[in-house]
């Protein structure tokens, strides 16, 4: 049984390498690299190192996931009779999934993770940036504008072509105003280093998208986090802490607001009116922040209590959409959700 080293080519150019990994890639007999298109992959031809890359999966396979599982099956099969070296862009264990099921494997292979440099330190010199401020590192293949805190320095990787960077330009803009100033920043760290900003609209329209290249997206205030959940709570939170009105308010006395509220919900709906149903429905929201700041002040229950109550009903009553139950017609969901409302009512009544 042999074993994997899987070493990290950096970020860039020859002089990011570290002397240990360079000194181990020049004395190797033969190396796998996950992609020649690096530009150390030259120094390492011009040095005489034989190796072979796995570009050629790329061209076969639909998407990455099966790119990256594939690459670990093919070395994991030669070392069951063999040493190997497989070098990767970067740090391993940064953005690399073929190096992740390396890992995980079940064949008794053993693997070890020799290094490399990662382009993030590089990076944050590259925009000027103090990481200690918070900061959020995402693929730009797989992030979702959700699980963005805008309140942090956002690193997107992987935006290695046209098409990816349209992708993230519309995500971003979800959630972040269209000429919010982003940069793009190329081969952070060598010599070819390059930091162009523009506004996020137009970030998907540059020359020269490639695989060293990275964005960076800068927080916004506070006051222009409008998108944000986090935002309302925070408004939230102050308003409850200063506002009088608010104070001397309960569950019983803003009862005809909730009630109002929701036949204007209702208004809205009928009269086909969305900008204004746009407005009621945040109203409705106003309404049960008010509701769990009340529970909270009276130390019966929290807007985190109400968010774990629906999610795990969410949760649990769609199994045909989370799990391997199968229900594709109205009719089978509508027996699956009885079932599950009624086993909900039995344990409910058990626990009275």
């Amino acid at each position: 049984m042999g074993k994997i080293e899987i070493m990290g080519l950096g970020a860039g150019d020859l002089e990011q390498l570290p002397y240990g990994v360079h000194s181990r890639l020049l004395a190797a007999d033969f190396v796998h690299l996950r992609t020649k298109e690096h530009p150390v992959v030259e120094n390492l031809k011009a040095a005489g190192v034989q190796f072979e890359s796995f570009d050629d999966i790329y061209e076969s396979k639909d998407n990455f996931d099966d790119v990256y599982r594939q690459i670990a099956d093919q070395l994991l099969e030669k070392a069951k009779t063999q040493d190997l070296i497989y070098a990767v862009p970067g740090h391993p264990l940064v953005a690399e999934d073929s190096v992740k099921h390396l890992l995980e494997n079940e064949a008794g292979i053993e693997v070890e993770i020799v290094g490399g440099k990662s382009f993030i330190d590089d990076f944050f010199q590259a925009v000027a940036i103090d990481p200690i401020e918070g900061f959020q590192l995402v693929d730009g293949l797989t992030f979702h504008q959700d699980q963005l805190s805008l309140g942090n320095h956002l690193i997107i990787m992987q935006v290695f072509n046209e098409f990816v960077a349209s992708d993230v330009k519309l995500k971003l803009m979800e959630k972040y105003p269209d000429e919010h100033q982003v940069a793009l920043v190329d081969a952070a760290g060598t010599k070819m280093q390059k930091v162009t900003w523009c506004p996020l609209y137009e970030m998907d329209r540059l020359e020269g998208v490639h695989n060293l290249l990275s964005l960076y997206v800068p927080p916004l205030e506070k006051d222009e986090r409008t998108k944000s959940f986090e935002l309302t709570q925070a408004y939230m939170d102050a308003i409850v802490e200063k506002d009088v009105w608010v104070q001397s308010q309960t569950h019983e006395s803003l009862l005809p607001y909730l009630k109002e509220e929701c036949e204007e919900v209702a208004e809205a709906i009928q009269n086909d009116d969305i900008d204004n149903l746009i407005e009621e429905l945040g109203d409705i929201l106003l309404q049960v922040l008010y509701h769990a700041s009340f529970g909270e002040r009276e130390g019966f229950f929290t807007m985190e209590d109400v968010l774990e109550t629906l999610n795990r009903k969410l949760r649990r009553r769609h199994p045909h959409v989370f799990d391997v139950v199968k229900a594709d017609t109205i009719e089978e969901i509508d027996k699956m959700w009885q079932a599950i409302k009624a086993k909900e009512k039995g344990n409910s009544d058990e626990t009275r």
